[in-house]
């Protein structure tokens, strides 16, 4: 058995283990007494776990039975920048001064939305969120905006009195949401960020191509969602109001400057973590301004993505030749389907590595990644950092077949947007 072969059944183990964290927390619930197999069990129900565990067990395995140099070269050849960027933007973007300024003006926006059609603020709240947030991602980069909207959402949750199957359903449309809500730029969505350079595609053909489907699909999806749930809305959501923080504007000036940093220099490191290290050095001295870093989240997120990573470079003797024989529309969907099963980064990576590939199954490949982006928490890199944030309001871990049925309606909607508009 190839090494190729090997790494694809440990993450075909990884994929089990992820739909049944439920399991494992029930299991730890039941132990709580022994705090040894607590431990360990309550390390299996943590989601953003899953895949960096079974990635160690691999590594070990790979290592015991041809050599310790191997893995060990593996993982020196590894590109971990995409985890390190998520790190870093997700632990600017989560502060109280970014999440109050967005705050303020997206309250601003649906007050101007409820006067002008006469609706319920809190509907118009709601809609705002769901909308804008996820469409902030074509210019902050999806992580940032799942990270201020999903902050947002936190607060407008309670969790004795919002229902675990809205909770669900929000998350679905959440997730779908960001997937397509980064694709007006070039540079935004990870899926589209991977081919943007080898495809020659500027913010022209991007937007053209994706961005308008894309902006439609959020749109659409946030209208079914908040027109559906529209009189419930008061009994299941705190409504936002503006805290009374005073922050100097120095402050926040600050904290959005080092954001746009962080977008400008997202391909390198060398530039990215200093500037991180000295936002953070910023922070401590103007902590009477500052809620604590999200260090923990963020670092959880950058886990999930690092062990999704080590598996995914791995994949491509078998995606590579499924991207190959597909034409575009059976390309569109089953990119759309193969996306739950794989981040659609590392999908839309691959299919820049197969030669000769048509430049109509370039875009069919592209949609159906971001289409797909909601179905799984694996499907899309922000969804971790989503779901981290919002994990306090779950009853115990996520429930990924629960999560899967939610996200049906909304990433059809985006199928049938994407189709319509590109391949017809």
């Amino acid at each position: 058995m190839t090494t190729e072969v090997l790494s694809t059944f440990f993450f075909a183990a990884a994929m089990l283990h992820s739909f049944s964290t439920g399991f494992f927390a029930g299991l730890a619930h039941k132990y709580e007494s022994k705090k040894i197999l607590y431990t360990i069990l309550h390390w299996l129900a943590e989601v953003e776990l899953v895949f960096i565990i079974w990635s160690v067990v691999f590594l070990c395995y790979w290592a015991a039975s041809e050599s310790a140099a191997a893995p060990v070269q593996y993982l020196r050849v590894l590109n971990v920048t995409e985890p390190l960027f998520i790190f870093c933007i997700m632990l600017v973007s989560s502060t109280r001064p970014v999440v109050t300024a967005t705050r303020r003006v997206l309250l601003w926006i649906s007050l101007q939305g409820a006067s002008l059609v006469k609706i319920n603020p809190l509907v118009a709240q709601f809609f705002t969120i769901m909308t804008v947030g996820p469409l902030l991602g074509s210019f902050i980069t999806e992580p940032a905006a799942m990270t201020i909207t999903a902050l947002l959402l936190y607060r407008m949750v309670d969790k004795e009195r919002t229902p675990q199957s809205f909770l669900y359903v929000v998350l679905a449309f959440l997730f779908v949401n960001i997937s397509v809500g980064g694709s007006m730029t070039p540079f935004a969505a990870p899926p589209i960020l991977m081919v943007a350079r080898p495809w020659a595609w500027g913010l022209r053909e991007v937007f053209f191509n994706l961005g308008i489907p894309g902006l439609l699909s959020v749109v659409f999806n946030s209208f079914v969602l908040t027109f559906f749930f529209r009189k419930k809305l008061n009994d299941y959501l705190i409504p936002l109001e503006n805290d009374r923080y005073y922050i100097p504007n120095g402050v926040t000036a600050t904290h959005f400057m080092t954001l746009l940093l962080l977008i400008v220099f997202s391909h390198y490191p060398q530039y990215f973590i200093p500037v991180t290290v000295a936002f953070v050095v910023f922070v401590q001295f103007t902590r009477d301004h500052q809620d604590e870093l999200k260090f923990r989240e963020s670092a959880l997120v950058a886990v999930f993505l690092l062990g999704l990573i080590i598996f995914g470079n791995m994949q491509g003797w078998w995606v590579s030749k499924l991207i190959a024989e597909l034409e575009a529309t059976a390309l569109f969907f089953g990119a759309a389907a193969l996306t739950s099963i794989t981040d659609n980064a590392a999908l839309t990576y691959l299919g820049s590595q197969v030669p000769n590939l048509s430049e109509v199954s370039k875009w069919a490949l592209t949609a159906g990644a971001l289409v797909g982006g909601g179905l799984t928490i694996i499907a899309n890199a922000p969804n971790v950092a989503g779901f981290s944030i919002l994990s306090p309001k779950f009853e115990g871990s996520l429930n990924a077949l629960k999560l899967l049925k939610a996200a049906l309606i909304p990433t059809a909607v985006a199928v049938l947007t994407y189709y319509l508009y590109l391949l017809l």
